[in-house]
C-alpha cells in the first residue's frame, strides 16, 4: 500500500489534492486565533506590512541562498526522496504541486509558523527562543518528505532560519510571505522545466482541475 501510494498516479494526485481542504481548515483556525473570534483585524494583527524590506533585500537574500545551495549541492548531491517520487509519478502531479507551492503554501505556512507561532513563542520565551523554535518546527515538519536527501534538509532549515530572522527583524509577516512566494515560484519554474520530471505515464493536465 505504501508503494502504491507514492507510485500510482491517481493515488498521488488524490493525496496532493487533499492538501487544499487541509489548507482551508488551517486558514480558518488561524483566523479565529489571530482575530480572537473577530475582535481584532486579521491582517493588521498579523503585521501585514512590507516595512523593513526593500526590493534589493529580496534579491540579495535570494542570490546568497542559491549560492549557498550550489555549494551544498556540490558536496551533498540530492538523493531520491518521497517528494521526487511523487513528482515523477505523473506530469499532472508536477503541475498540482507547483500550483500549491505558489498559490497556497507560502501564505498558509507563513501564517502558521511566523504569523501565529512566532509571536506566541516570542511573548512567552523571548525572541531568540522564538527564532530557534519556529525555525526547527518548520524544518522538522518538512523533513519526512525529503529524507534521506540531507542537502535538501539542510537548505530547508537555512531557509526557515532566514524567514524567521526576517520576521523578527521587520516585525512584519508580509516580507516573509513575499520571499517564500518568490522562492517557491523559482523552484516551481525549475520543476516544470526539469526534463527528468516528464514521466512516460503522465496524466492529462485536465485531471488536476
Amino acid at each position: 500500500m505504501a508503494d502504491f501510494a507514492v507510485k500510482d498516479p491517481t493515488a498521488v494526485l488524490i493525496q496532493i489534492a487533499a492538501i487544499i481542504p487541509a489548507h482551508l481548515i488551517t486558514f480558518a483556525m488561524c483566523w479565529i486565533v489571530v482575530t480572537m473570534n473577530r475582535k481584532f483585524p486579521f491582517l493588521k494583527t498579523l503585521g501585514w506590512r512590507s516595512g523593513g524590506m526593500r526590493w534589493w533585500h529580496y534579491i540579495a537574500v535570494l542570490v546568497a541562498f542559491f549560492a549557498f545551495a550550489g555549494v551544498v549541492g556540490h558536496f551533498l548531491p540530492e538523493q531520491e526522496n518521497d517528494l521526487l517520487r511523487i513528482l515523477k509519478s505523473s506530469r499532472a502531479a508536477v503541475y498540482l504541486v507547483t500550483f500549491l507551492a505558489v498559490f497556497s503554501a507560502p501564505f498558509i505556512e507563513e501564517l502558521v509558523y511566523r504569523g501565529v507561532l512566532f509571536p506566541a513563542f516570542q511573548r512567552t520565551a523571548g525572541t531568540p527562543a522564538a527564532i530557534f523554535l519556529v525555525t526547527l518546527l518548520f524544518a522538522l515538519v518538512h523533513f519526512p518528505q525529503y529524507y534521506p536527501s540531507f542537502s535538501t534538509m539542510i537548505l530547508l532549515t537555512v531557509l526557515s532560519l532566514i524567514l524567521t530572522l526576517i520576521r523578527a527583524w521587520t516585525n512584519n509577516l508580509l516580507p516573509c510571505v513575499i520571499l517564500h512566494l518568490i522562492f517557491n515560484l523559482l523552484q516551481s519554474i525549475a520543476l516544470i522545466l526539469n526534463p527528468e520530471l516528464h514521466p512516460q505515464t503522465s496524466l492529462p493536465l485536465e485531471q488536476t482541475a
